[in-house]
């Protein structure tokens, strides 16, 4: 059973990994990604929370690695993007899965002609991975999910990554747990607990990696989850977050 995340877990005496999703556990959700933006606040808390654990703190999100820069500027974490098919190590270097691409271009095509057949659909091409958004319909989701597996079927190398009201076509070898697991064997994050937070169900992959690791998983929201805590809302993961910091550091 999740517990709330303000019990006590023996946070004083841990060192800590964070890897944090962006949109709906550090940032409330919009109708459209391009009108979220982190505010000053939000950004000097993680700048502060990277320099208290040494570096060891880490985006990870389904947004791609420029425009997660752009959000948080002028800082520049260490991010996996696009659901682990662009990372940024911590020391800087990028690298990026491209195995998947054709196919990926294929059902880009199929899936353009699906979202021009109604105007309360929106496709996102991120160049790694794409999403079909239908927070303007939510009744077609069912029928969209459907549609979008008997799509690709034929395609090995992808796979179809249900979230809020988006079906996002990712490569099939690649999630956020993966992402984790790879940032957990580099330092500065290797030989800590790992922290994860988010909210959707691209979470629970990063969700079960940690648990793995007897790392602690925090559920934003009260929807079914893997993850053994829970906070209601971005605004109380914020403060969760400003708590782990040692007193001094911007408290």
């Amino acid at each position: 059973m999740s517990r709330h995340a303000d019990e006590k877990v023996q946070e004083q005496d841990a060192r800590f990994a964070y890897f944090l999703d962006v949109d709906g556990t550090l940032l409330p959700i919009a109708e459209s990604p391009e009108v979220v933006s982190p505010s000053g606040a939000v950004c000097s808390l993680l700048a502060r929370l990277a320099a208290a654990s040494e570096g060891a703190l880490a985006l990870v999100s389904g947004r791609p690695l420029h425009e997660l820069d752009v959000m948080f500027a002028p800082h520049r974490f260490p991010i996996a993007a696009q659901h682990g098919a662009e990372i940024r190590n911590p020391g800087g270097r990028v690298t990026w899965w491209e195995g998947h691409l054709p196919s990926l271009h294929s059902v880009g095509v199929k899936m353009r002609r699906l979202a021009d057949m109604d105007g309360r659909l929106r496709l996102e091409d991120k160049g790694l991975t794409i999403s079909l958004h239908y927070r303007r319909a939510p009744q077609l989701g069912d029928g969209l999910t459907a549609t979008m597996l008997q799509m690709l079927a034929p395609y090995r190398t992808l796979r179809l990554q249900p979230g809020k009201c988006v079906l996002e076509v990712c490569a099939a070898e690649l999630g956020k747990g993966q992402a984790v697991e790879a940032f957990m064997h580099q330092a500065p994050f290797g030989g800590r607990r790992p922290v994860y937070i988010g909210d959707d169900l691209t979470d629970e992959s990063g969700f079960e990696a940690v648990n793995a690791m007897d790392g602690i998983s925090i559920k934003v929201g009260s929807e079914p989850s893997v993850a053994g805590m829970r906070l209601p809302d971005p605004a109380a993961v914020l403060e969760w977050l400003a708590a782990r910091l040692p007193d001094g550091v911007g408290r």
